[in-house]
């Protein structure tokens, strides 16, 4: 049996550039892999299965939250390597989830790239590079980042990826406050919004200041264009990056399209104190 580890990631920044005409958006973003992660584990089998576990104990996963049918990123995500090498392999699937949902953590997306890495080893398969990111890319937006991992610097819709080299690492608060949000409904709503209204992130600034050390520069720099808009949906957003900053936090904001909030600190203590807060 093989077990790989799908890890959930944090946005330093993510800015919206525009649109393309299919209705794309164009991203500039500075992504981090975090230790969250989801585990999955993979063994040879007949057709193609998938069970879904979450809490401390692997007991089946709530209803509602994620299913193990065919909308599944990872079920989703072996059926295009299938479709992509002509593989007729099977597996039998096993999904533990800690990354929450609706999260902005990229949950789904790790999954989906933990199954193409873990598959290829599983089937023996050997893809070049890019073939692998470009089925990633049909799977989702952050995909292709999953399945580098580390730091880097994501632009266009994804597909364009400059990996970084990553920083000691740093201690970072996570709380989910309130319910998920639809990524979709969330860009829909940024796009409807005034454009006097979207607020900046500093992504070159941020890069430089992280890859320096400069935690405070990073502070300054960091910021998510849709945090405005999904903390209009969720109010909960903003009393807690609030809450985090007031208890120690250099900077606290929104990941992704939330509704997950993190702070980062500059010790282990500080950050140990503002989680048990």
């Amino acid at each position: 049996m093989l077990r790989v580890t799908a890890r959930a990631k944090i946005n330093w920044t993510l800015d919206i550039l525009g649109i393309r005409p299919d209705g794309y958006h164009l991203l500039d973003m500075l992504l981090h892999s975090v230790e969250l992660c989801d585990t999955l584990w993979l063994e040879k089998g007949e057709g193609l299965s998938l069970r879904v576990d979450s809490g401390e104990a692997g007991e089946p996963s709530p209803e509602g939250e994620v299913t193990a049918d065919e909308k599944n990123l990872a079920l989703k995500a072996a059926r295009a390597l299938q479709g992509a090498t002509g593989c007729r392999e099977g597996a039998s699937m096993r999904l533990f989830k800690r990354i929450p949902v609706g999260a902005g953590m990229g949950g789904g997306s790790a999954d989906a790239a933990g199954t193409l890495l873990g598959l290829c080893e599983l089937w023996g398969l050997s893809l070049p590079w890019e073939e692998m990111e470009a089925i990633a890319l049909s799977l989702g937006a952050d995909v292709p980042f999953m399945l580098r991992g580390g730091l880097a610097r994501v632009q266009g819709i994804g597909e364009s990826l400059r990996p970084l080299p990553a920083p000691q690492p740093l201690w970072l608060v996570v709380t989910q406050p309130c319910q998920g949000l639809s990524t979709r409904e969330i860009y829909a709503a940024f796009d409807r919004a005034p454009g006097e209204s979207h607020l900046r992130p500093h992504t070159q600034a941020a890069q430089e200041a992280l890859l320096c050390g400069d935690l405070r520069g990073l502070a300054r720099a960091m910021g998510n264009a849709l945090e405005p808009v999904s903390a209009a949906f969720r109010p909960e957003i903003s009393q807690t990056t609030r809450a985090l900053e007031e208890l120690g936090a250099l900077r606290a904001i929104m990941t992704g399209s939330g509704s997950a909030v993190y702070g980062l600190f500059e010790g282990k203590k500080t950050a140990r104190l503002a989680y048990e807060a």
